[in-house]
């Protein structure tokens, strides 16, 4: 019986682990019909001078693209972004470049009510929304924005990977991206799902956002990125996962920041994704792979070596294909057994609260994903 209950835990990450690599596989190869590159407008959402912003934000200056617009929004005239986008529009006269800053506000979410201040001003049909803390390569508006030209895609959404300083705990706040969230996300979508949508990018045609309500219709989400492909969805259009990835800054230097923005993530999917949420436990290797170890090698003695063996080499080529994948350096190995522990603390964590932080305020998630302000003097 320990034998058996040792090979199902090692075989549980080993499985997972093949799927992931073989989605991977398939997602690389995905080709993109040629499209007409109609004209862009970029949402920009900024709060802070977030590291690293200047160099996600003049990667989409530097898009080989023939006509896009940006549009910045912020809520205060005092934001420290602010001089960043003026640096930008005096280093880059030849792009159009637009600011707005407005405090109003139509719902809970502070990025949906800078989103829906942006929107009035766009000027074009293809409407890309991205997040400040995003990379993007050259060609990533050439390589996203095709398959809106059919009609029958809704949304085109980007994975991303993690992109670090050099503290510990930024490296392990990479980790949780590149080898937890990442991979989950390639599973899904080889098993068929599409019920995903990601702030990193979302691209999508102007009568399509009006068609579901605006922003108004989630401006009181959480996950405001998934209810807007949720939503396209129940229009009968299909989301689309594009066949690249961009990167995303990680910037929790602290324990207690990485701990209340990952936690802030995986209750967001806890509430958005309950079955996924359950059964993201299945990612994390390291204390599957341990835990089997120990059964299998009371049951069966030197006959686990072999097992143990195959299912801790597929865990590190997890490591290193995702990362090869989504463009990104593999982390530093001896960091994966403490990253899957870590994930495994959160995940239990995360069923013992509707609380989050994010953006400097403490929300209470109710319904679904609906946020509400907590008034307390916790800071």
């Amino acid at each position: 019986m320990l034998s058996l209950v040792g090979l199902i835990l090692l075989g549980l990450p080993s499985v997972y682990a093949f799927a992931s690599m073989l989605a991977m596989s398939r997602w690389t190869k995905t080709g993109v019909a040629p499209a007409s590159l109609l004209p862009v407008s970029i949402l920009k959402p900024l709060h802070g001078h977030e590291p690293g912003l200047e160099a996600c934000l003049r990667s989409f200056c530097n898009q080989d693209y023939p006509d896009y617009e940006l549009l910045f929004g912020l809520a205060d005239s005092e934001d420290p972004a602010l001089a960043v986008v003026e640096q930008l529009r005096l280093s880059h006269p030849d792009r159009m470049i637009r600011t707005v800053i407005s405090q109003e506000r139509i719902g809970a979410n502070p990025k949906v009510n800078n989103l829906h201040n942006l929107y009035p001003f766009a000027r074009h049909r293809w409407i890309v929304i991205s997040d400040s803390d995003i990379l993007a390569p050259p060609d990533y508006l050439r390589r996203l924005v095709p398959p809106l030209g059919d009609d029958r895609n809704g949304l085109v959404t980007c994975l991303y990977g993690g992109w670090s300083g050099h503290t510990f705990w930024e490296r392990l706040g990479k980790l949780f991206i590149d080898d937890g969230f990442a991979p989950s996300v390639w599973v899904a979508w080889l098993l068929g799902s599409r019920a995903f949508a990601f702030g990193a990018t979302l691209a999508l045609r102007r009568e399509t956002l009006d068609h579901i309500g605006g922003f108004g219709a989630f401006a009181d989400s959480l996950a405001d990125d998934y209810r807007l492909g949720e939503l396209g969805r129940e229009l009968g259009l299909e989301v689309v996962l594009a066949p690249f990835a961009v990167q995303t800054r990680v910037t929790e230097n602290t324990p207690s920041a990485l701990w209340r923005h990952e936690l802030r993530w995986l209750r967001t999917i806890r509430f958005v994704n309950p079955w996924g949420f359950a059964f993201f436990w299945i990612s994390w290797g390291s204390p599957l792979i341990l835990g089997g170890a120990i059964m299998l090698a009371l049951g069966a003695g030197w006959l686990a070596i072999p097992w143990v063996s195959m299912a801790v080499a597929l865990r590190l080529v997890l490591h290193y294909r995702s990362a090869w994948c989504l463009g990104v350096e593999a982390g530093p190995v001896g960091l994966v057994p403490i990253r899957d522990f870590l994930t495994l603390t959160e995940w239990v964590a995360a069923f013992f609260s509707r609380q989050v932080r994010w953006k400097g305020q403490k929300l209470t998630v109710g319904r679904g994903d609906g946020i509400n302000p907590v008034h307390d003097p916790d800071p």
